[in-house]
């Protein structure tokens, strides 16, 4: 702490970028895998059941939708309960929930019963155990923030690899009811990534309003995070600090940012497009004659060289040769011109490179793009804007699949899905070079009144 004149101002430890901060790095990892990792290898699962209930691609698809719209809808609600309970136990019971839903959709009679419980249990579930998560992985890292998160995020592309050959030998062996049963009884691992959340210690003294520009800065001990808040009267000041730990991690001043809000309509146009290949790749080798395990193959294909792209371009970023945003937008275009070119391919082989090249740019894609969320807003109010950017993408997710699915049973062929997501995500695209003419307008407005642009975060 350090005075200047009549003001005290606080400078709280930086995160340690190390030390247990891998074991939230490790824990990260796994939440990953077991959440958008299982979600990814569901086309497995997509084929039996359609096949089972007799039923369009349409109607089948909902139920990854609404799995991913809960995902993202139910986020500011993990974000508020980590605030209030701690991230430890709301991510256990998340896992506890996850499991539940599953387990009881290897029970489903009908597909309401599987919007139920593997849509919205096991969905809602999701959301508890990923967004607080991956906010205190944010907390625990800076320097290293993108080579963290693509480390973090690579359990999705590697329980991917893992999870969809074992799917498919598993509904071979047991049914699809038999391989969900497992699959619930996996997602208990969950609880195991909870426990592993320590909170961060900021070394900084608890329950103490300090005094900046007219604002006060408190901290409390219970979430280690500082916020600002305009100056309260000394009533306020006496109030339910619960009441205020949850207020301050909902920072509803970010639905007037024009730079979140632009963002976050890039997550709506991306979320239509990142779901929808997962899920409809399987299907798709399928119609084209190739044999079911070499269909399941590609996701595993897939899931290597997205392995590959997270790692490569997270180190990339993390050299900052260029700003980021500049390489998610390269990204974000290649990655929808590969799906417009999907297709084009109709055998094993052409099929291989196709997932390869797809599973390459998408990893690149999102091993950065919470990085950029974080560089928009800046990392003290990460967990809140990742709870609201997760909830209207939640908009995006929802309609995703359906929407492919409904130009598939249209035009009664897989491909078109692929072109649908490919369109969405170059719209996508749009949104980030708004976003950084935006930016530019805020840096030359700053230079002009020799102040540094990073004051604007």
């Amino acid at each position: 702490m350090e005075l200047q004149g009549k003001r005290r101002i606080v400078r709280p430890a930086g995160p340690p970028d190390g030390g247990y901060g891998w074991f939230i790095v490790l824990s990260t990892f796994l939440v990953f895998g077991l959440t958008f990792g299982v979600i990814k290898s569901f086309g497995v699962f997509f084929v039996e059941i359609q096949s089972y209930f007799a039923t369009t691609a349409t109607a089948s698809s909902w139920i990854t939708s609404i799995s991913v719209a809960t995902v993202h809808f139910g986020a500011p609600v993990g974000s508020a309960l980590s605030a209030y309970f701690g991230h430890r136990p709301v991510v256990m019971a998340g896992g506890l929930l996850s499991s539940i839903g599953m387990v009881a959709g290897s029970y489903a009679q009908d597909l309401l019963q599987l919007y139920i419980t593997v849509g919205f249990l096991t969905g809602f579930g999701y959301a508890l155990t990923w967004t607080p998560t991956v906010t205190m992985l944010g907390w625990y890292f800076e320097k290293r923030r993108p080579v963290a998160n693509a480390l973090a995020s690579a359990g999705e592309c590697i329980l991917t690899f893992v999870l969809t050959p074992s799917f498919q030998f598993m509904v071979d062996q047991y049914s699809w009811r038999g391989a969900m049963l497992i699959l619930g009884a996996l997602q208990l691992n969950l609880c195991l990534c909870g426990a592993l959340l320590r909170p961060l210690n900021r070394h900084v003294p608890s329950k103490e309003l300090v005094e900046k520009d007219d604002h006060e800065l408190e901290l409390l001990s219970q979430t280690h995070t500082d916020f600002r808040s305009s100056k309260k009267s000394s009533d306020s000041k006496k109030s339910d600090p619960l009441k205020v730990k949850i207020i301050s991690y909902m920072d509803y001043t970010l639905i007037v940012n024009a730079r979140f809000m632009v963002y976050s309509m890039f997550g709506v146009f991306a979320a239509l497009g990142f779901f929808a290949p997962a899920l409809f790749l399987v299907p798709y080798a399928r119609s084209q004659g190739v044999e079911e395990y070499q269909a399941a193959a590609l996701m595993s294909i897939s899931a290597v060289l997205d392995l590959l792209g997270r790692l490569l371009f997270g180190w990339v970023a993390n050299l900052r040769l260029v700003q980021t945003i500049h390489q998610l937008t390269v990204t974000v275009i290649l990655l929808g011109i590969v799906l417009l070119l999907c297709p084009l391919a109709t055998t094993f082989t052409q099929l291989a490179l196709f997932s390869a090249g797809y599973g390459l740019v998408f990893g690149a894609t999102v091993a950065i793009h919470i990085t950029v969320l974080a560089e928009v807003v800046g990392v003290q109010r990460l967990g809140s804007a990742l709870g609201f950017f997760m909830l209207i993408r939640s908009s995006g997710g929802l309609l995703g699949p359906p929407l492919a699915g409904i130009f598939i049973d249209k035009m009664s062929d897989y491909g078109a899905g692929f072109l649908m997501a490919g369109v969405a995500l170059l719209v996508s695209a749009l949104f980030l070079l708004v976003l950084h003419q935006i930016n530019k307008k805020g840096k030359d407005i700053n230079l002009d009144n020799g102040t540094k642009c990073e004051d604007l975060i």
